[in-house]
């Protein structure tokens, strides 16, 4: 069974349990610091392994307070779990309402944005609940948008171009609905494959990312959070420096 626990529980503690790619997470990481002159800003994750894997929400932190911000992350996250599955659990509920967050990051499972059919009868109605109960608490909700397989999704007769351009339309279109925005690690993702092709995004499996693909997607909501994202600074997240440069840099365009 999944649990949520919030970052905030020990200064400069970062504990990630993952039972595996497809088990459950159960996290604890470090709050905002106490001493801080800048303003806490609290981010819950709701996704699955694309979030917990090299642990996104952490990685997303020190990007964030390399650069002079003070965030505290929290996440809820189980292997393969979709959009709907998060709006029908009460550990959500729990979740969301349990901390005064200022915004929610929502991931959808990784094939289910890229089908129409998938998109109208599971992410969009989940999404719309979602988006209800977060703003009803106070929070700002956010859309993070996902990548395609590397090696797109033969079942359905998708190229990896065809499943990114699925994914971007669907994420895009209940955005635009909702008034939400976007964090465009999908469209990065792309760019930097046909841009920068030496820098390995994916993992083995050609779906769940390697680090630098969760640098990618960190950055990606950087920018819809704080604004740019900074390009050459000091926290590359274990990656070379001329490799996190380049991702910024690529990240920045959209």
């Amino acid at each position: 069974m999944r649990r949520f626990v919030p970052h905030l529980l020990v200064l400069g503690l970062a504990i990630i349990v993952a039972l595996g790619v497809f088990g459950a997470v159960r996290a604890v990481s470090s709050g905002c610091h106490p001493l801080s002159r800048t303003a806490c800003v609290r981010i819950l994750f709701l996704g699955n392994s694309y979030t917990y894997v090299n642990d996104l929400p952490t990685i997303f932190r020190d990007l964030a307070r390399s650069a002079g911000q003070n965030v505290e992350t929290g996440m809820v996250a189980e292997g393969g779990e979709t959009l709907a599955e998060h709006a029908a659990s009460s550990e959500d509920a729990n979740a969301l309402n349990g901390a005064h967050w200022q915004f929610v990051v929502l991931q959808e499972q990784s094939e289910v944005p890229s089908l129409e059919s998938f998109r109208q009868s599971q992410m969009y109605p989940a999404t719309r609940s979602l988006v209800t109960t977060i703003r009803a608490g106070g929070a700002s909700p956010i859309l993070l948008e996902t990548w395609a397989h590397q090696a797109g999704w033969p079942d359905y007769n998708l190229t990896f171009a065809a499943m990114q351009a699925g994914i971007d339309q669907g994420y895009a279109t209940i955005g635009g609905e909702l008034k939400i925005p976007v964090a465009p690690a999908g469209q990065a993702w792309q760019a930097v494959v046909q841009g920068a092709p030496g820098i390995v995004l994916w993992q083995s499996d050609g779906s769940h990312p390697a680090p630098a693909g969760t640098f990618l997607a960190a950055c990606a909501l950087y920018t819809r959070v704080f604004g740019p994202c900074p390009v050459g600074g000091p926290y590359t997240g274990g990656l070379p420096a001329s490799e996190a440069a380049t991702i910024e840099a690529i990240v920045n365009q959209y």
